[in-house]
């Protein structure tokens, strides 16, 4: 039988036990490796340095030509396509975020249509912008019509669309276009003919060799067209003029009576306005380069190339309705359009009438009257500076408002041109902007038109301590140049090589637009309504 031990040993205290072996703790991982190891053939994988996220602003500029608009539309060359593959090849965004950027967080502060232009355009978004460079690598991957100017570091809610409070837009309008004697409504000029213009109206389709299509009261070269206002009657047949020049022989049809500022009647003859019809092409059926043929005395210029020696002269030849045969062979100047202190104040005047708010339904396409996105406010609207481009003179249209629905600036711009030429009365924009009114009115081209600036004055207000302020002011020089350089030379470029202003201004006519002139259309209805008795 076993007996138990009455002392068992007990195990001795911790503090006795053999400390255990000494261990080296382990070393942090380093966020980037490096290569210790003196000895040349040894090799070490190194890691790719992993960089944070931040919410930046981008500010950038870009040419419209050959875009169909900012916003990305499948199969279609867009600003944000192009933008979004260069973000995603500067390291910017990550491969499983590429197509995709709701994943990063991704806004606009302005959506611009097809062809336009922009110079303080922003973006924002989730963005890998280091390490340092990171607008050089944007730029490398851009075509030459984009310029990244830089970011700015915003805070974590900050939205390029929702957080701008103005917006600024320029058109640049050719004073020739606020000048009523120039490319006439629904006819055909010189000046498009010699170009290669094609001018499309009532009568005046095909090409310009082959058509032969030139209506003789509209008769003109960089001035102006032969116009039939300002006290004389055009007693030309037009019908009989849509044609060959050359059959323009009919004396009967060929008569101008003009009151001159005397008050006396002067009849301008017959054989020299054939004549200078028949002048207008020559054999090979080329338009020659004429000057203006009104002299702004009430009576118009005709060539006479008999009484002057240098063929691009201007002679009159006007015979009193008295019976004297007085003739006056006088060599006049051309006559130049003038955006002067007159012009400017009725131009500002007509588009003053576009500020506040106001139902612009009938300025934009796919919106009701009573969907409340057609209402707008436009904080200012005024043509103030001119500036010249490759010898040619442009009016700077400069607008502000909250925001703007698609065309609307074009349309705000045609209604205006179209009330400064007297082709419509001024009161047709008040009745344009009532809610009640559906009208049809005429759009500008869109090459004139570019995105100025936009504005966060609120958000720079409320973050100015701790943040950037977002704007164009660190890059006024950078934008200018590209403005220079990109803009201005294109939409210079494209008025002389395709005449888009000038064309555009043919199509002014009443057939197209008779809701410009709603006395006439309410007269026509009037004669077209049979009376009962």
């Amino acid at each position: 039988m076993e007996t138990q031990n009455p002392n068992p040993v007990s195990p001795p205290p911790p503090s006795s036990l053999p400390p255990p072996p000494h261990e080296e703790p382990d070393s942090k991982r380093l966020k980037m490796s490096t290569t210790t190891s003196d000895d040349p053939n040894t090799t070490t994988t190194e890691r790719k340095p992993r960089y944070k996220r931040r919410k930046v602003a981008i500010l950038f500029a870009y040419c419209g030509v050959g875009y169909q608009g900012m916003q990305k539309n499948p199969g279609a060359k867009t600003i944000e396509g192009d933008l979004e593959e260069a973000l995603y090849f500067s390291g910017a965004v990550s491969e499983n975020e590429r197509g995709c950027p709701n994943r990063y967080d991704f806004a606009r502060s302005a959506r611009t249509d097809k062809g336009v232009s922009a110079v303080g355009q922003v973006v924002s978004g989730k963005f890998y912008v280091d390490p340092p460079g990171f607008v050089e690598r944007l730029n490398s991957n851009l075509p030459a019509q984009f310029r990244v100017f830089g970011f700015k570091r915003v805070t974590a809610s900050f939205s390029a669309k929702k957080f701008c409070d103005r917006r600024r837009y320029v058109y640049l309008l050719p004073v020739f276009a606020l000048d009523g004697k120039a490319h006439c409504e629904g006819l055909k000029c010189l000046e498009c003919l010699e170009n290669g213009w094609r001018v499309y109206g009532a009568g005046f389709e095909g090409d310009v060799q082959s058509g032969n299509s030139l209506n003789a009261s509209c008769a003109v070269s960089d001035s102006g067209c032969l116009d039939n206002g300002n006290g004389c009657k055009d007693g030309l047949n037009s019908e009989s003029l849509i044609g060959e020049v050359q059959l323009v022989d009919n004396s009967s049809e060929l008569s101008k009576t003009c009151d001159d500022k005397n008050g006396s009647n002067v009849e301008i003859q017959p054989d020299i306005l054939s004549n200078t019809l028949s002048a207008v092409s020559d054999s090979d059926g080329k338009v020659e380069n004429l000057a203006s043929l009104d002299n702004g005395n009430g009576c118009k210029d005709v060539l006479n190339p008999e009484s002057v020696e240098n063929s691009s002269d201007l002679g009159k030849k006007c015979v009193s309705n008295s019976g004297s045969d007085t003739v006056n062979d006088v060599i006049v100047k051309e006559n130049v359009f003038s955006y002067d202190d007159e012009k400017r104040q009725r131009f500002n005047k007509i588009l003053k009438q576009y500020e506040g708010t106001h139902n612009f339904h009938n300025f934009t396409t796919r919106t009701k009257a009573a969907d409340p996105s057609a209402n707008r406010y436009i904080i200012s609207f005024s043509a103030n500076t001119t500036v010249t481009v490759d010898g040619m003179e442009f009016v700077k249209c400069e607008v502000v408002g909250q925001s703007f629905m698609l065309h609307q600036i074009r349309k705000m711009i045609g209604v205006a041109v179209a009330v400064m030429r007297n082709f419509a009365p001024e009161s047709l924009i008040e009745t344009a902007l009532q809610q009640d009114v559906n009208i049809n009115v005429p759009t500008a081209p869109e090459v004139g038109l570019y995105l100025d600036e936009c504005f966060f004055s609120s958000y720079n207000k409320k973050w100015r301590d701790t943040h950037e302020e977002v704007s164009m002011k660190a890059y006024a020089e950078e934008a200018e140049e590209f403005k220079l350089k990109h803009i201005y030379s294109h939409i210079a470029s494209t008025e002389r090589k395709e005449g888009s202003v000038a064309v555009w201004l043919h199509s002014l006519d009443h057939r197209r637009y008779p809701d410009l002139r709603p006395e006439e259309k309410s007269e026509a209805n009037e004669v077209a309504i049979p009376q009962t008795e």
